[in-house]
Formats: C-alpha cells, sequence, structure tokens
C-alpha cells in the first residue's frame, strides 16, 4: 500500500493528497470527489503523514500501514460512527497489542473513516516503490539460472572548479533627507 504523500489536516475532515510544497508550506488537494485545494501553512496547520504515523503498542509502535493490511482481511468493519465497544473489538484483531489505555475510542474512529476513504482507492492496493536491497544482490545463483549481473556504481560527480567572481558595484549613497525648520511657537 502506497500512503507516500497522503496526509491528515488537523482542523480539516477527510484525507489529503500533497501536490506540491511552496515558500509557506503546501498545496493539498482532497481526496473526495470534489478535488477541493488546500494551502496549508506550515506555522498553523499541523500535518500528519499516513506512512509515518503509529499507533501505541504494549511492546512497541504499530505502524498504520500494518493496521490497515489486517482491515483489508478483517471479517467485519464497523461503520466509524459505532459504539466504541465494536470498535475496540475490532482493533483486538487488527491490532491486538495495542495499548487499550492510550488507544481512545476518538483515534479509532479516525482510522475506521480513513479506511474507509482510501479501501477503494488504487493507491490502497500499489506497492511502495522501494530500492533492492543488496542482500538480493549477493544472493547465490539457483541452478539452471543465469548468473546475476554486477551493479555498477554511479561516478561520483564531480563539483566544479569555483570560478573568481568580481566584486559587485556598490550602490551610490542615498542623499540624505532635507529637514524643515521647526516653527517657533
Amino acid at each position: 500500500m502506497n500512503l507516500q504523500g497522503i496526509v491528515a489536516v488537523s482542523g480539516k475532515p477527510g484525507l489529503w493528497k500533497a501536490l506540491t510544497q511552496n515558500k509557506s508550506g503546501f498545496i493539498l488537494e482532497s481526496l473526495d470527489a470534489q478535488k477541493t485545494k488546500l494551502i496549508a501553512n506550515l506555522s498553523t496547520a499541523k500535518l500528519a503523514a499516513l506512512d509515518e504515523i503509529t499507533i501505541l503498542g504494549d511492546n512497541e509502535d504499530i505502524r498504520l500501514t500494518e493496521v490497515f493490511e489486517r482491515m483489508k482481511t478483517a471479517k467485519n468493519i464497523p461503520d466509524p460512527k459505532a459504539d466504541g465497544k465494536q470498535l475496540r473489538e475490532l482493533f483486538r484483531e487488527v491490532a491486538p497489542d495495542h495499548d487499550e489505555e492510550k488507544v481512545y475510542a476518538s483515534d479509532m474512529k479516525k482510522i475506521v473513516t480513513w479506511y474507509g476513504i482510501l479501501k477503494d482507492m488504487p493507491l490502497f492496493s500499489e506497492e511502495v516503490k522501494t530500492e533492492a536491497p543488496a542482500a538480493e544482490e549477493a544472493a547465490p545463483a539457483a541452478e539452471g539460472a543465469k548468473p546475476a549481473i554486477p551493479v555498477k556504481k554511479a561516478p561520483a560527480v564531480v563539483a566544479p572548479k569555483a570560478v573568481a567572481k568580481q566584486p559587485a558595484p556598490k550602490p551610490a549613497p542615498k542623499p540624505k533627507a532635507v529637514s524643515k525648520p521647526r516653527r517657533a511657537e
């Protein structure tokens, strides 16, 4: 599941896709049918990338992507507005070692809502693009298979020599403002 670029914005319902970044923040597009655009200022808005969100666990944190993968195979996903007991039962199934004291019903409702938004989208079923691990390159070839072709590393990029710059001409001094004499009262 590829959730890169999908964010939740505090104070805004739904999920958003980060389109581009500008000086002050991000330009976002909603994932609903209306495709609303939003400029999220980094100094005022809080953004949470879904691929980096974790759920508090008893021993270690559980990644949200793992919970979504388990939700795909879950038998019954309750409505996000369902009773907290039903949501807790779902989380006992999809995240059995979550910390029940620190994961609140509001958190579970939010995750089930996000799952409802994402489950039918193509990005939910596509794989994350990652680099091939080096262990695969060093693995011995199977019988009858062609030997692996060694991967050549790209040569290091050498920075060009610094060109001596001529100093910029200094701007002419501004004329001083002439003040008018004050009247004596």
